[in-house]
């Protein structure tokens, strides 16, 4: 399997199955791991990378990550290839930037991803769609308990496990549920639940994490502390407090919208369709946004045309990466436009 054999399907993340998944799009547990003996990647030579590269693959082929998984070498791939797995959530924009040995190996179902030499010698990687949390760190305990037995990682009796930024230091947990909230935005209520979420020490970003914005109403709501805190308290945490009130939010705000302004509800909805079914030419953000409220309309029960799944779907492949792999060949802005409107008239039927 390649990265080729990604492109013409969606990821595990998008498929709009698990609890709460009309609104909770996927659950991510991640864990930050060093390798006793060498520096932190800020501080590594290029045959430290490479050093660590190798043990690190070693590990994975001998806790049996290689039968399951395939395994990308990104520092020898284009950069479309390197963006399609960014789009997926496979690897972090960091990752796919950086220099140097560095690789991920990614499971055939893409729920997991071991990503070396990312900004920590080893980024392990769990995701799901839909609120799983409890079962992705169960998942994630079996993979660092695996990969543990074959390389000793740095960890500090007084601290904990040893990270290149301090706010991993700890248990190296960040844990990240990405969430559709396109109610409060529309009644002006998300500016409310942003600020709560950072009163709570939370980091709140886009679809694509760090240093992005939330296109098409997508927020990734995440920890930014381990340090002093468990790896089950910030887990129950999430589970059952931070992420019910806000689905809570968005579903009174949902119903709002259709006791009080039922007319401008639907006009939204179907005028988004018109336009995805029609338009000649579109741009990546107009598009989410246009998607975000079809998704809305269905997740109400107010669109029947289309469901959940296909609309998440429609998100990943009109990405610029995915949009190229499917299209044969490197687009302009202007050439992903209109490929991005071909392919959006094919899917909801009308090829006029």
């Amino acid at each position: 399997m390649s990265v080729d054999d990604l492109a013409g399907h969606v990821g595990e993340w998008l498929r709009g199955t698990g609890p709460l998944s009309d609104i909770v799009i996927s659950s991510r547990i991640r864990l930050a791991r060093n390798v006793v003996g060498f520096p932190f990647l800020s501080r590594a030579s290029e045959d430290d990378k490479k050093e660590i590269y190798r043990s690190l693959g070693d590990a994975l082929s001998n806790a049996g990550f290689g039968s399951n998984s395939f395994f990308v070498d990104i520092e020898n791939i284009s950069d479309v290839d390197k963006q399609v797995l960014v789009e997926r959530h496979l690897i972090s924009r960091q990752h796919a930037e950086g220099e140097g040995s560095r690789g991920v190996s990614v499971s055939m179902n893409e729920t997991h991803a071991l990503m070396i030499n990312e900004e920590d010698h080893l980024r392990m990687q769990v995701l799901r769609s839909g609120l799983q949390l409890d079962s992705l760190w169960n998942e994630i305990g079996e993979i660092d308990d695996r990969l543990a037995a074959e390389i000793e990682f740095a960890f500090d009796d007084d601290l904990g496990y040893l990270t290149a930024c301090p706010t991993n230091v700890g248990t190296g947990l960040r844990v990240s549920v990405m969430l559709h909230l396109p109610a409060l935005k529309i009644t002006g209520e998300i500016e409310k639940v942003l600020r709560s979420a950072k009163d709570l020490k939370l980091a709140v970003r886009g679809l694509f994490g760090e240093g992005t914005d939330a296109i098409g109403d997508f927020y990734q709501i995440s920890n930014q502390v381990t340090l002093g805190t468990s790896e089950e308290e910030i887990i129950e945490t999430f589970s059952s407090d931070i992420i019910p009130k806000i689905v809570e939010y968005e579903r009174e705000a949902r119903e709002a919208l259709s006791e009080q302004r039922s007319v401008q509800l639907d006009d939204k909805v179907w005028r988004a369709y018109g336009i995805l079914e029609n338009a000649r030419a579109m741009a990546s953000e107009e598009t989410m946004f246009f998607l975000s409220h079809l998704r809305l309309g269905v997740s109400m029960g107010r669109f029947d045309q289309l469901d959940i799944g296909t609309i998440n779907e429609l998100f990943l492949q009109i990405q610029p990466a995915h949009l190229q792999k499917l299209n044969g060949g490197k687009l302009s802005g202007e050439q992903r436009s209109i490929a991005r409107a071909n392919y959006l008239r094919e899917r909801l039927g009308n090829n006029n």
